[in-house]
């Protein structure tokens, strides 16, 4: 196990799982055998992550958040305070189902708040944001921010995490990125970024 990483006294990390360098690993967290934690990655306290769950580099999990077998996070993704994730569709404690888990994927940069619920078997896109408390039970776009139970599409936001406003063009600025946004059918794109140098 590579050892260029802090894990706190009380984390109990397997033999087998696979830690990033500078990762952090805190209070009561678990590492099961086999699971991957990309570099540079926070994982707070009473974390559970499964044996063949995926974390990318610079991954932010909050407290009271267990990731389950089937569960993907791709660089740069942040899962708020006990968010939870589910595997199997239907589950029955008589049943073994270990066979049906569903993948579930979230892209780089998304954005998950406190409390909120991601059904498996869905994808949550790049730089999108999960409303705290919010249950999704479909694939969320690249770019858009859904809220409530069940999640629906409520806006757009820019890869900071700020509302984006588009025009009867669809076009938006994000003012903190200088990035522009364009939104055709259905799908939000960078378009360009605005860069005082381009012009000397």
């Amino acid at each position: 196990m590579n050892q260029n990483f802090y894990y706190h006294e009380t984390a109990v990390l397997d033999d087998g799982c696979n830690v990033g360098e500078g990762s952090k690993i805190w209070h009561f967290s678990h590492l099961m055998a086999g699971c991957t934690i990309g570099k540079n990655c926070n994982i707070g306290q009473n974390v559970y992550v499964a044996a063949s769950a995926v974390l990318g580099d610079g991954v932010k999990v909050q407290n009271n958040v267990s990731i389950y077998d089937g569960v993907v996070c791709k660089d740069n993704v942040f899962i708020g305070p006990s968010v939870v994730f589910t595997n199997v569709i239907n589950p029955r404690a008589f049943i073994n189902r270990k066979d049906e888990y569903k993948q579930t994927i979230i892209e780089e940069g998304a954005s998950i708040g406190a409390n909120a619920t991601i059904v498996c078997g869905n994808k949550i896109g790049k730089y999108a944001f999960v409303g705290a408390g919010s249950v999704v039970t479909h694939d969320v776009l690249d770019f858009e921010l859904v809220a409530g139970v069940p999640a629906a599409h409520v806006g757009w936001v820019s890869k900071e995490g700020f509302r984006l406003e588009f025009n009867r063009y669809g076009i938006a600025f994000c003012h903190e990125s200088k990035e522009t946004y364009t939104l055709k059918g259905g799908q939000v794109s960078i378009l360009q970024k605005t860069d005082n140098n381009d012009n000397k």
